[in-house]
């Protein structure tokens, strides 16, 4: 299945794609794929709210918000993810799960994939509109509850998959 048919399923039932991510083997070039692509469109996102700011506020010009943005997006946001996947690996694991650390950072890495295109969204919204507006507020909600809700899903499928269980 391609990548865009996988993140529109993912809105309709997230523990039976992340189950076939898993499924196809713990394979860590593909998690890191998938974690770089998203970590490259959260930067993408970045760009009309930064541009907006350097318009608005031209003491930090474009080229160093864009800057700041790529080092926190490309560099930062990988080993954070890395951190957060091994961290709920071990509480899943401490709460009875019988997952493998490769499920967690599969479902941790899709979540952040699946969402990208609202973050693609919420940063127009954020650009056009200004960080202060009702809208790109309700936005930034949503990106953030439909992540949450992806990754534990995936997290439980990771946790079923690991126990044998079907999805």
């Amino acid at each position: 299945m391609s990548i865009l048919r996988d993140i529109v399923a993912t809105y309709r039932r997230p523990r039976h794609v992340i189950a076939g991510l898993i499924a196809a083997g713990p394979r860590e070039d593909r998690a890191l794929a998938v974690l770089m692509g998203a970590s490259l469109l959260i930067f993408v996102s970045q760009w009309p709210r930064a541009a907006r700011q350097a318009h608005l506020d031209p003491a930090a010009p474009l080229e160093a918000r864009l800057t700041g943005a790529l080092l926190a997006s490309l560099f930062l946001l990988p080993l954070a993810a890395y951190l957060v996947a091994l961290l709920s690996h071990g509480l899943a694991r401490a709460a009875g799960g019988r997952g493998t650390a490769f499920g967690a950072r599969m479902a941790l890495f899709w979540a952040l994939m699946a969402v990208s295109p609202l973050m693609l969204l919420h940063g127009l919204l954020a650009g056009m509109v200004g960080p202060g507006a009702v809208g790109v507020m309700v936005t930034g909600a949503i990106v953030f509850g439909m992540f949450l809700w992806i990754w534990l899903n995936g997290l439980r499928a990771a946790q079923d998959a690991g126990s044998g269980q079907s999805v």
